[in-house]
């Protein structure tokens, strides 16, 4: 088994609700068993037109898949809670990023690891490092050695109901 982390966030819609249902739906996935979620912090929005806020999460899993077919577990999810790509860094009801995936490295278009923008992003460290206290990066820099300003992530829920099974 692999440990991955995935950053889970939602702006529209029943948003706790979604990212519930999120965290429900990758557990059902073949391979993926979802270890630890961190709370739920609400964020002011990174980038992208006016929206309403977000609530992010990160989770710990488990997994047998390889990273192309986590990303593609991770879109399922996306689109069965009504996710279209249509405006980059635009509201949704769900996203789903693979930030982690053991210690790979990829610079595949379609699946960069370690997650490109994770360092720079308080609404992925803030929640990461509840499950971590100081994650290594497969090149070797420690996540907290990242200067990011927190200002704009507050706590809002408890860590989300871990699946059964």
């Amino acid at each position: 088994m692999t440990i991955a982390y995935l950053g889970v966030g939602a702006n529209l819609g029943d948003r706790l609700t979604n990212l519930q249902k999120a965290v429900d739906l990758l557990g059902a996935e073949r391979g993926v068993r979802v270890v630890a979620s961190s709370r739920v912090w609400e964020t002011d929005p990174v980038g992208g037109p006016a929206q309403p806020d977000y609530l992010n999460v990160v989770i710990r899993i488990e997994t047998e898949l390889e990273p192309k077919e986590l990303l593609g577990a991770c879109r399922r999810v996306e689109e069965d809670l009504g996710r279209v790509r249509c405006v980059r860094w635009g509201p949704r009801p769900l996203d789903v990023d693979v930030l982690l995936f053991d210690d790979v490295v990829s610079n595949d278009p379609t699946l960069t690891l370690p997650h490109p923008r994770m360092l720079a992003r308080a609404f992925v460290l803030v929640p990461l490092l509840e499950l971590d206290a100081d994650p290594v990066l497969p090149n070797g820099r420690r996540v907290l050695d990242a200067a990011v300003d927190t200002q704009g992530v507050r706590p809002f829920a408890p860590p989300l109901r871990l699946p059964e099974g």
